[in-house]
């Protein structure tokens, strides 16, 4: 199974490199960046690494499509440009993929800060995630390319793209939830406080969940920061 990894791109050049590197080291896969209009270094950085540099309209959203528009993997897996994926992964993707009946799935995460509040967190989502099969785009979600197709692909959604493409995806079959853990940054956490940033996210969630629009959302998430 050929593998497409895209990863959207927005003044990244302090990690894009290391994150590209890091992915060639594990072997043969698709590397597609989809940048959203960096002011910095990172399109120039990243076509030296990736297989193609695409440039899409602002949005996390929107970009992860576009990037999926470029790609041409059997299977799609969506990371953050900060966030490093755990060895081997190319392989446990694939073996992931060997079950017909998955059609896309996560890995578990951790922060990449010491100290009990941060394990707390990254417990909390991976069991919450386990249970629920919702995802969040720090946990590199991946689809089967032809499953990411079928369910409209990301939402236009100005926040909670990650939540509503996870739900669409437990619609159309079996959800592979992965022990290895993918390392991502904890500077939002570090940077707002982690009870505040909390609060602020099953806020977010749970408002989301009582139909609130995304609009709104990303209205209060500014607010709140």
């Amino acid at each position: 199974m050929r593998l497409s990894i895209i990863i959207p791109t927005l003044n990244e050049a302090p990690s894009i490199v290391q994150t590209l590197t890091r992915i060639r080291q594990e072997g043969e896969c698709e590397l597609v960046v989809v940048d959203g209009g960096s002011e910095d270094r990172t399109t120039e950085l990243a076509q030296a690494h990736a297989d193609r540099v695409v440039l899409a309209s602002r949005g996390r959203a929107r970009q992860m499509n576009a990037g999926a528009g470029e790609a041409s993997g059997d299977a799609l897996v969506f990371l953050h440009a900060d966030t490093k994926p755990p060895p081997r992964f190319l392989q446990v993707l694939t073996h992931a993929f060997s079950d017909p009946q998955i059609v896309g799935g996560r890995f578990d995460v951790r922060l990449d800060a010491e100290g009990w509040p941060f394990r707390m967190i990254e417990t909390m989502m991976n069991l919450r995630s386990r249970l629920t099969k919702i995802s969040t785009g720090d946990q590199a979600i991946f689809v089967r390319r032809q499953t990411f197709h079928e369910i409209g692909g990301f939402p236009d959604l100005a926040l909670m793209e990650d939540i509503e493409f996870s739900r669409r995806l437990k619609r159309a079959g079996k959800i592979a939830c992965l022990q290895e853990q993918v390392v991502t940054s904890a500077r939002r956490w570090q940077q707002d406080g982690v009870f505040r940033t909390i609060v602020r996210m099953w806020t977010l969630r749970l408002c989301y969940f009582f139909g609130v629009p995304a609009e709104r959302l990303r209205e209060f998430y500014a607010d709140t920061r």
